[in-house]
């Protein structure tokens, strides 16, 4: 299956996917609202669907020629729609089946990537009768408590001592039946955007309390975006190839985003991969395509014109 979305007039209909039941539903929201106004502005013959209350029944009746995916989280971003646009024979934007699935998972992820030669904080799974001492033993303090399926930082914890260790772990387990615990990198943030075979400029997050969590992504305008970013240009060369390399272990294509810390050494190390990011007026991506030279409306008119690469990777 492929498409071919050079002009906006070769669309019959754009649906833009978004908002959804997962606990990234408010995200989705705003995300799929800013791509179906930019399809607009740009002449694309483009709606939106929820489907919240008619899942799937409801899409098939809007006859899409393509999707744009803007579902984020369960249920739009690990696999499961991208499985069932590809039994309703419908195209749609960002990685397939197995990626979605893969980079939804970050503990498989992180395997994937060990498995490749490519550096990721050591991590282990927790469950609720887990020796808490062995975990702090193991991993030392300060570590990272996080649901395995959660996107937008909900549910994590920066742990700092053994005592908390257990909450930590049930406030993750609220969003997640599976839970793990990773060691903390403690260093620079950087998160870099994949726009097919581009690798947009890096960017570095800077966050006064010093913890990336929903409240810096999505509501505080207190949290610093450093673009550019910093590093040498040797450096952010480095980074980008790594970024590009973990997304390709995954299977990922179109578009995505890698998150990575840089430790006090200068050493690189991949958290976790997007195959849905954020759209928003907080979002990352539309940032590191405005420094590029692309705007936001540019940038869905690329992002659509992705459509189908899962078929040929």
């Amino acid at each position: 299956m492929s498409v071919d979305v050079a002009t906006p007039q070769s669309l019959e209909k754009v649906v833009v996917v978004y908002g959804g039941t997962s606990a990234e539903r408010e995200v989705s929201l705003k995300s799929g609202s800013a791509v179906l106004a930019a399809l607009q502005r740009k002449g694309v013959n483009a709606c939106g669907y929820d489907p919240r209350d008619n899942g799937l029944v409801g899409l098939e009746q809007l006859a899409p020629s393509l999707v744009f995916v803007a579902l984020h989280g369960r249920g739009g971003e690990d696999g499961t729609l991208q499985g069932a646009l590809e039994l309703l024979d419908i195209p749609y934007t960002g990685s397939g089946v197995l990626a979605s699935a893969l980079g939804m998972d970050k503990q498989r992820t992180k395997q994937v990537w060990s498995a490749v030669g490519l550096p990721t904080p050591e991590s282990i799974m927790l469950e609720a009768t887990a020796e808490w001492s062995a975990v702090v033993e193991q991993l030392g303090l300060p570590l990272i408590v996080k649901p395995v399926h959660e996107g937008s930082t909900l549910g994590i914890s920066i742990v700092k001592s053994q005592a908390a260790l257990e909450a930590a772990y049930h406030e993750a387990a609220q969003f997640d039946a599976r839970v793990m615990a990773e060691r903390f990198v403690v260093g620079e943030e950087y998160t870099v955007a994949l726009l097919g075979d581009q690798v947009l400029p890096a960017i570095r997050v800077e966050v006064p309390g010093g913890f990336y969590d929903y409240e810096a992504k999505y509501i505080a305008n207190t949290t610093q975006y450093h673009l550019p970013c910093g590093l040498s240009a040797q450096h952010e060369a480095e980074l980008a190839l790594l970024c590009q390399q973990a997304f390709a272990a995954i299977g990922g294509v179109g578009w995505g985003r890698v998150d990575v810390m840089r430790d006090s050494e200068g050493r690189f190390w991949l958290l976790e991969v997007n195959t849905v990011p954020g759209m928003t007026d907080h979002s990352l991506v539309p940032q590191a395509a405005a420094h590029a030279g692309i705007s936001f409306d540019d940038l869905v008119l690329r992002i659509l014109n992705t459509a189908g690469e899962q078929f040929a990777a």
